[in-house]
Parts: C-alpha cells; sequence; structure tokens
C-alpha cells in the first residue's frame, strides 16, 4: 500500500480535521502539516481554535475552521469556505465527547443524546456536507476516529484493557461509528473511508488516565489519512493493524 505523500507528482493535499484546538486532533493537524499538507483545524471554540492555530503555524499552511458538528448552519458554512479556497482531499471526523459515565445501570436515555449528536451524527453531517467536494478529489479520504471501545471483539477479550471498562453511552456511540463507516465504504466505491483507533490516549476525554501520548494516538490516523489510490476502504485498524469489528 502507498502512502500520497510518496507518491511522485501530487499537488499539495487538502485535508480538515475536526475537533482540532487539542488532544489528537490537533497533534493530528501536527503531523499532517509535517507532510507538507494544507491543514484546515476545525474548532467549535473560535478563541481556542485561533490559539492553536498560532501555534501551529511555524510548521506549515493550516488554517482556522470554526464549525460545530451538530449544527447545520455551521457545517454549511464550513463547506462554504472551504469551497471557495479551492476544495478539499481529506476529511478526518475527530470530534468527540465522552458524556456522562454513569454504569450502565445508571445510564438514562437522555445521556445518549449529546454523545451520540457529536459521535455519530456528527461525522454524518460533516460526511454528507463534503461530500460533493470530496468527489473532486483524485484521491478523496476520510477517516473516522473510532475507538476499541466501540469493538464488539476488543471489549469482549479478557486480554484487551477495554474488557475491563463499562459503559452504555460512549462505547454503543463508537460501534454506530463504525457501522456508519462500513455502509459508506459499499456505497461508494469512489471513496476511501476507514475507522481507526488510536488507542488509549491520555486527553481531556478521559481525564489523561490514558497510556499513551497524543503524538502516538495521532499515528494510525495519519496512516489511513495519508493512503494512497490503492489504499484500503472499509476497515477498522489501531497501532498495530486491523481490528475485529
Amino acid at each position: 500500500m502507498t502512502t500520497e505523500h510518496d507518491t511522485p507528482g501530487h499537488t499539495t493535499t487538502r485535508a480538515l480535521v475536526t475537533g482540532a484546538n487539542k488532544g489528537i486532533g490537533f497533534e493530528t493537524v501536527r503531523q499532517l502539516l509535517g507532510l507538507g499538507w494544507q491543514v484546515w483545524l476545525g474548532a467549535r471554540d473560535e478563541e481556542l481554535g485561533a490559539k492553536a492555530v498560532a501555534e501551529l503555524a511555524p510548521l506549515g499552511d493550516v488554517r482556522l475552521l470554526v464549525v460545530d458538528v451538530t449544527s447545520d448552519q455551521s457545517v454549511e458554512a464550513a463547506v462554504a469556505t472551504i469551497t471557495e479556497d479551492g476544495g478539499l482531499d481529506v476529511l478526518v471526523n475527530n470530534a468527540g465527547i465522552a458524556g456522562a459515565l454513569a454504569a450502565p445501570g445508571e445510564t438514562v436515555p437522555t445521556d445518549f443524546i449529546p454523545v451520540y449528536g457529536v459521535n455519530v451524527l456528527g461525522p454524518v453531517r460533516m460526511t454528507h456536507a463534503f461530500l460533493p467536494l470530496l468527489r473532486d478529489s483524485a484521491n478523496p479520504r476520510i477517516v473516522n476516529v473510532s475507538s476499541g471501545m466501540g469493538s464488539f471483539g476488543v471489549t469482549t477479550d479478557s486480554g484487551r484493557l477495554e474488557s475491563t471498562l463499562y459503559g452504555l453511552v460512549y462505547p454503543s456511540s463508537k460501534s454506530a461509528l463504525n457501522m456508519i463507516t462500513t455502509m459508506y465504504a459499499k456505497s461508494l466505491p469512489w471513496l476511501k473511508i476507514n475507522a481507526v483507533d488510536p488507542g488509549y490516549t491520555a486527553t481531556d476525554l478521559n481525564g489523561h488516565n490514558g497510556v499513551q501520548s497524543v503524538e502516538t494516538g495521532a499515528v494510525p490516523v495519519v496512516r489511513m489519512a495519508s493512503i494512497g489510490t490503492d489504499g484500503p476502504t472499509g476497515t477498522f485498524t489501531g497501532q498495530e493493524g486491523d481490528l475485529p469489528w
């Protein structure tokens, strides 16, 4: 499998990473800039996004895109901005929240609403809105940042840390994202779309209790973002390769 940045004669790749003012999203932008890409840093909060862009600006062509993935109006405005600028090759749906961390027996239906709004409907909203732009790319790619917590195989494997963790909301939202990824892949053969588990990374999402750095967590995301035209689609991968659904 080739990667786009080692393909001779390619033009500058244009990428958008959502939820990128901190954590894995921020580090993904940093690593993509290292490939010489033009990267839109998506952030819901303009002030925090501007601060992140200022920090990364010395590394390359990074641009702020204020976008709330739960808002149709905000996403439509984001599409208009990127359309006017010239187009998009890669969409990284990274924005996500953990939500309420109640035990399964204490979880109520309303706990699901905000988490599914960001983790499931957000990627669907972004994907649907940006498909026309991506169709114009010579090598369109989408990376959905998922989690091992969304894998039936991983969470039932007694040898994995994920098997010791419990929760209804966040894990099921990532399971849904994985299914969405496979359905897009089957129905849109012109597009490369894959789900990625960064691994248990120390971020705000888990109170910085993760066992690896954001630098490590971003690696599989960048790997799938930079696949060539012969790359896979409809896969779920992690640090060491394919993961069970």
